[in-house]
């Protein structure tokens, strides 16, 4: 698909529009955060005190951020899955919620990773 002619500036300018690792980082953290706070709002934790809510938002903060800037010798995404489990573990062990907490660190972290591959610079 890409050997077609119409299709080579778009395919050109697609790869062409880098974005800074930190940068990219941060717009991951912050929407991951964003996302785990509204899980922790209308999910069936009964504890949804504002200690509960700043501490889903910044550790999925630090998985997005992290996960988008650690440089590992394998593949972005996977990198980036290490760096979910290896953050979320902490809290996973102190609110013996393990499927919940790893799950979303796993997926956060590799989709931070996978972005980072495709949108960084």
């Amino acid at each position: 698909m890409r050997d077609l002619p119409c299709l080579r500036p778009c395919v050109w300018r697609c790869k062409s529009t880098g974005m800074n690792r930190i940068v990219l980082g941060t717009l991951c953290g912050i929407g991951f955060g964003v996302l785990d706070g509204l899980m922790v709002v209308f999910g069936k934790q009964p504890d949804k005190s504002t200690g509960m809510l700043l501490q889903a938002f910044f550790s999925r903060f630090a998985i997005g951020f992290l996960a988008a800037n650690v440089s590992l010798r394998m593949h972005p995404a996977l990198s980036g899955a290490l760096v979910g489990l290896v953050v979320s573990l902490p809290d996973a062990l102190a609110m013996k919620s393990y499927v919940g907490i790893l799950g979303t660190g796993l997926v956060f972290g590799a989709l931070a990773g996978w972005a980072a591959k495709m949108w960084a610079t």
